[in-house]
C-alpha cells in the first residue's frame, strides 16, 4: 500500500524565510484543540556538510512546518536541540517543538493593560497583537481568521503580576459560556505563502457539516477509556485575583453537582486560580463552566486509527460516530464524539501510519 510522504521544512521564526529540508527519523506529532501541540523527532548527521546545515536551526527562533503529501499538516516552533553521540559513533540530534500558539506561554502582560466591556475574543486578539509587537521583536507572523460574536468582559493586567498571555487567554475562555481557540497553518492556493491564523468557536471549534464514522471491528486499530476521578469532582470553587482595598483574593460561591451527589457520589472539591478576575459574578461563572466540564470522573476517550494515503489526518474538531461491538461493548457502543486532539506516527520501515484520536462527547 502506498504510504504517504512527508517533508520537514526549517525557517527563520520571525521572517518566515526558508532555511532548510532536513531529514527527521522517528517522527511523531500531535495537535490539541485549546492547548498547544508538540513534535518530536530525531534528525541524523552522518557528516560535517549536514552537521552545517543543522547548525542553522537555532531553538527558540527556528519554525518548523511540516508536510504530508505536499500539504502542510503541523507547524511550530522549535524549543529544544539535543546533539548527542551514541558508543558507535553515530551523531544524532534530538529535536523538540510545539505548535505556534506556545509562543503565548513564553510571553508576559509586562504593563498595565485593562479592557473594559469588550468582547472576550477581541481581548484575545488585542493580547497576541501586544505580544506581536513589531518593534519589540515579538511577531511572528500569527494573524486572525475571522471569528464567531464573543461575550462582552471587563479584565485588568498588572505590570510585575507576571501573567503569561497563555493564562490570560485561558482565563478568559473558562468564563461561561466560553470559547475555544488554536492556531490553524496552511499554504495559501493563490500565492503559496505559509500562513498561520488564530481561530476561535464559541463554545467549541466544530469542524464540517458531516460526520465520520468509525467502526470497531474495522477503521478502529484500538481504543482506550480512560476514567479519572482524580481529576473531575462534584464540588468547585475557584478563586480570583484580590480587589481594590481588600485584603485577600476574591472566591466564587460552591457550585455544586447535586444530581451526583443525590445518586450516591461524595463530595469531591475541585479547586482552580483565576487571578484576572475579582466580581463574584465572573467567578461564579468560571465555576459553573469548571462543574460542566469536571463533573463527576473525567472520560477522555482515545482511538486509534490507521491512515491510507489519500487521507488526512486534519480531523481536530470534527465529529465523529463511533460504533464498537467486543467483549466490553458486549451490548454495542454506538455514541457521538468531537476529535479535541490528534497524535499521529508517520509512516517508517515496518510500521504503518496511524493516528490516536482523543474525543469529548457531543
Amino acid at each position: 500500500m502506498p504510504t504517504s510522504l512527508y517533508r520537514a521544512l526549517f525557517a527563520d521564526l520571525r521572517t518566515d524565510a526558508a532555511l532548510d529540508v532536513l531529514p527527521l527519523q522517528g517522527l511523531e506529532y500531535d495537535d490539541y484543540i485549546g492547548k498547544p501541540g508538540s513534535l518530536s523527532a530525531t534528525i541524523p548527521v552522518p557528516n560535517r556538510r549536514m552537521a552545517e546545515r543543522v547548525r542553522q536551526v537555532v531553538e527558540g527562533r527556528t519554525a518548523v512546518y511540516l508536510e504530508r503529501d505536499g500539504q502542510i499538516c503541523w507547524g511550530g516552533i522549535v524549543w529544544t536541540l539535543t546533539p548527542a553521540m551514541d558508543e558507535q559513533g553515530t551523531v544524532t540530534v534530538a529535536l523538540q517543538a510545539a505548535t505556534f500558539d506556545s509562543y503565548a506561554g513564553r510571553r508576559y502582560v509586562r504593563e498595565d493593560w485593562s479592557r473594559t466591556g469588550v468582547e472576550d475574543l477581541q481581548i484575545v486578539r488585542d493580547l497576541w497583537a501586544y505580544m506581536q509587537r513589531e518593534e519589540t521583536g515579538g511577531n511572528i507572523g500569527v494573524g486572525f481568521a475571522p471569528g464567531p460574536k464573543g461575550s462582552p468582559r471587563t479584565v485588568a493586567f498588572r505590570d510585575g503580576d507576571e501573567t503569561s498571555v497563555e493564562e490570560a487567554v485561558n482565563q478568559l475562555a473558562a468564563i461561561e459560556p466560553g470559547f475555544e481557540y488554536l492556531v490553524s497553518v496552511y499554504r495559501d492556493p493563490s500565492t503559496g505563502y505559509r500562513v498561520k491564523r488564530l481561530h476561535f468557536g464559541v463554545p467549541r471549534i466544530l469542524v464540517g457539516d458531516g460526520t465520520v464514522v468509525l467502526d470497531h471491528p474495522g477503521d478502529v486499530l484500538a481504543y482506550s477509556f480512560p476514567r479519572d476521578a482524580t481529576r473531575g469532582g462534584t464540588a468547585v470553587r475557584v478563586r480570583g485575583g484580590t480587589p481594590p482595598n481588600a485584603d485577600r483574593p476574591a472566591v466564587s460561591d460552591e457550585q455544586l453537582a447535586r444530581d451526583l451527589i443525590a445518586d450516591g457520589h461524595p463530595k469531591l472539591d475541585v479547586s482552580s486560580d483565576h487571578g484576572a478576575a475579582t466580581d463574584r459574578a465572573t467567578l461564579n461563572a468560571i465555576a459553573r463552566a469548571e462543574l460542566a466540564a469536571l463533573r463527576g470522573p473525567v472520560v477522555i476517550p482515545a482511538v486509534k486509527i490507521r491512515l491510507d494515503r489519500g487521507g488526512t489526518p486534519a480531523l481536530l474538531g470534527t465529529a465523529v460516530r463511533l460504533r464498537i461491538r467486543d467483549v466490553w461493548f458486549a451490548e454495542g457502543l454506538d455514541a457521538s464524539f468531537r476529535v479535541v486532539g490528534v497524535k499521529v506516527q508517520p509512516p517508517e520501515r515496518g510500521r504503518a501510519e496511524t493516528a490516536e484520536l482523543y474525543l469529548e462527547a457531543l
